[in-house]
């Protein structure tokens, strides 16, 4: 078995809203990412996956606090420390983060290498300006972008490329993990495989260890990453293999995520396209059963009921259904 980089046990975090109203974005979330591996998160707006993406750097800003649980990263455990020692000696050596529309995180007055020094500066104050330009020049050959970027500013770069730099100063410092928020959305099919070969060359050249990798497309994990997580409601629904979860998936919702979308994989493309009625349910209140019961054309009285728990059927697959696997690939192929 791999080493473990990233293990997480039972993560609850919420917001709280001006009106002193709990919304619990992330809900007794767990996981592990192995070293050499890649996790993907998928669900649809609002089910809590860049919220998890933000609570596992273990750096909280209001409105979002940690609520309970535990955030290993190599063996240290980075809850309940001091944000400051958090910012300084774990966020972009440990953990690294490319947020959601990337392309507009960069200042525009700013050149890109003035990025890197921040960076750099922020965990080292003594590295000369020289050392931080030699190194930001190596790792930018490496990652086949031209050293003349660094004295660029943002404007000067198309979309894919300005992605791509993003991509490039995030992992500047090696961190073992990157997660990475829809790193490809906004982006035309070309320079989304750019970003997507960028990603994987990083693991492959081990400027990072492991990779968090977040959409709401379901079926692009199947290229990239090992294992897929999908999230509804702030919960986990389904833990499985990236063929499990594209090719077989268990829980109705993960079901329904595959039916929404073309797919070009062999075996799948000739589907029909079937939309999720229906919207996923208000977290201020959550129900008391199943959170997709409202949406399941598969609904029983039973699932309302009650609390859902995950379903382990070994060598790491799990779904938070009430069914039985038998019944639901049953169903389905009725359907």
């Amino acid at each position: 078995m791999s080493k473990v980089i990233l293990e997480v046990n039972d993560l609850t975090t919420k917001y709280i809203t001006r009106f002193h109203e709990d919304v619990y974005a992330v809900d007794h979330v767990s996981l592990k990412v192995e070293e050499g591996k890649s996790l993907g998160i998928a669900g649809e707006s609002g089910c809590g996956k860049s919220t998890l993406a933000l609570s596992l750097m273990g750096y909280y800003f209001p409105p979002l606090h940690f609520t309970s649980g535990e955030i290993i990263i190599d063996g240290q455990r980075i809850t309940g420390m001091d944000p400051d020692t958090v910012r300084r000696t774990i966020l972009g050596t440990e953990i690294a983060y490319i947020p959601q529309a990337a392309m507009n995180a960069l200042n525009p007055t700013r050149k890109i290498i003035n990025f890197i020094e921040d960076v750099i500066l922020a965990h080292d104050p003594k590295v000369s300006r020289k050392d931080i330009y030699d190194l930001a020049r190596e790792r930018f050959e490496i990652l086949g972008l031209p050293e003349d970027v660094l004295q660029k500013y943002p404007v000067e770069l198309s979309g894919g490329m300005k992605q791509r730099t993003v991509i490039a100063v995030s992992v500047i410092l090696a961190p073992k993990i990157l997660i990475a928020d829809e790193p490809s959305s906004a982006l035309d099919v070309t320079s989304q495989k750019m970003v997507i070969k960028m990603l994987l060359d990083l693991m492959e050249k081990g400027m990072i260890k492991s990779m968090i990798f977040i959409t709401h497309e379901l079926p692009l994990l199947y290229n990239v990453t090992d294992d897929i997580m999908v999230m509804y409601a702030g919960q986990i629904v389904e833990k499985a293999t990236a063929q499990e979860a594209v090719f077989d998936p268990l829980h109705p919702y993960s079901k329904g995520l595959m039916g929404s979308i073309i797919v070009p994989e062999k075996g799948l493309r000739n589907l029909k396209l079937s939309a999720i009625p229906g919207v996923p349910p208000n977290l201020k209140k959550p129900p008391t059963g199943c959170r997709f019961a409202e949406r399941c054309k598969y609904v029983i009285p039973e699932c309302k009921t009650h609390p859902i728990d995950l379903r382990e059927t070994g060598e790491g697959r799990a779904y938070r259904c009430i069914f039985s696997e038998e019944y639901l690939r049953k169903v389905y192929q009725i359907g």
